[in-house]
């Protein structure tokens, strides 16, 4: 980095990704503030600059450059690798901490404190919020997490027999192995209690227990979501199955049927590509953070729809790279069953490439996608 640009960087002020620090005194300290940026989403942090942006400089480069290593690979559990730049500027030396997005989360600084950055703050993470960092970098997955109060009476037997005879060939009955021992070879009951996976896929009432785990979906006059009024709104719960059905029937009747050089007898086509909103609306339900309460949201807007799910893009997963068909699985449990529930979901990171072909082929504007951070939720956006 060239002096020119570091000044515009300390100019821009402190964010969620630059903290300044005019100079460490204390070796926890400085582990803190790695901890905190390999929590979130990796940083820099600028030692020889004050609060206020002014350049004060390092004094002793090596004692400092031992500090942040002992910090980085002897405060952090697991240890990080981070690199330094020194940069010349004014005649005082400035040092840049880069600190990568952790890949092994959560990181602890001191064996015993988890921070993550909020803002250009830090704070300890919360017991949810560690969870979801634990999920991020596989530990633990939402959909293997027990379900409390929950037995195997809240199974719907008439779904689970049907899906087992067509699965696997043979009834129940045939089978020979106990109900409760079936259940939990297949991951969808553990210690008694329903996992999340049984609940949302062979659960009697499920939003009845996690009444969070639904789709809002609301159509609305105009381009934005000011003032009380819809055409069309509905609350779409059940099993993952009638999720998936109920969100495409509502979006069938919000969107328009179009005339693409067919005979004009013939009812025309839906002018976003149903099959890339089928995958849209999989993707939510499958890959959304059930870590987070909260809801999966359809807004249909004059001039476009918003698909919304909970939680940011898994782990290091970026939006260039899932466009590539990187595929990182947050909800493994749910992958491994969508496709024997007859929900059209191919489980090869091609889902966000076949949403944009569609589109290409359809000779509409190339669906948008926005992971937002801050608000940890992942956005589609198709025009129509």
């Amino acid at each position: 980095m060239e002096c020119s640009d570091l000044l515009k960087l300390i100019k821009k002020g402190e964010d969620s990704k630059t903290q300044f620090k005019e100079r460490i005194e204390s070796i926890d300290a400085l582990a803190a503030e790695i901890c905190a940026f390999a929590n979130t989403e990796g940083g820099q942090i600028i030692i020889g600059v004050t609060d206020k942006g002014e350049l004060a400089g390092v004094d002793d480069i090596y004692r400092l450059n031992q500090t942040i290593s002992n910090a980085a690979s002897g405060k952090l559990e697991p240890p990080l690798s981070v690199t330094t730049e020194n940069i010349l500027c004014n005649d005082r030396i400035i040092v840049i901490i880069n600190v990568p997005r952790g890949e092994n989360k959560p990181y602890a600084a001191n064996r015993t404190d988890y921070w993550i950055k909020v803002g250009a703050d830090k704070r300890r993470a919360t017991r949810e919020e560690l969870r979801r960092l634990m999920q991020a970098s596989g530990t633990i997955y939402a959909d293997e997490m027990i379900i409390p109060t929950t037995s195997i009476d809240d199974i719907d037997m008439f779904v689970f027999r049907d899906f087992y005879e067509k699965e696997y060939g043979m009834s129940l009955d045939q089978n020979g192995l106990p109900l409760e021992k079936l259940l939990t070879n297949l991951k969808l009951l553990k210690e008694g209690n329903l996992t999340l996976a049984g609940l949302l896929i062979f659960g009697a009432k499920p939003s009845r227990i996690r009444p969070q785990y639904i789709i809002k979906a609301v159509a609305f006059p105009g381009t934005d979501i000011s003032g009380n009024e819809y055409l069309d709104s509905e609350n779409i719960d059940g099993i993952l199955f009638h999720q998936y059905k109920d969100a495409m029937a509502f979006l069938k009747r919000n969107l328009k049927k179009v005339q693409r050089g067919q005979n004009v007898n013939l009812p025309g086509i839906l002018e976003i590509p149903e099959i890339a909103l089928e995958e849209a609306v999989v993707n939510a339900l499958v890959h959304r953070d059930y870590f987070i309460d909260s809801s999966i949201r359809i807004f249909v807007f004059d001039d476009r729809v918003e698909i919304i799910s909970p939680g940011k893009l898994p782990n290091t997963a970026t939006i260039e790279n899932i466009k590539q068909g990187i595929q990182i699985a947050r909800n493994p449990i749910l992958l491994s069953f969508v496709p024997k529930l007859k929900i059209p979901y191919h489980g090869i990171g091609s889902g966000i490439r076949r949403m944009i072909s569609e589109c290409r082929k359809a000779g509409i504007k190339e669906p948008e996608f926005i992971e937002n951070v801050n608000l940890q939720e992942f956005k589609v956006i198709f025009y129509r």
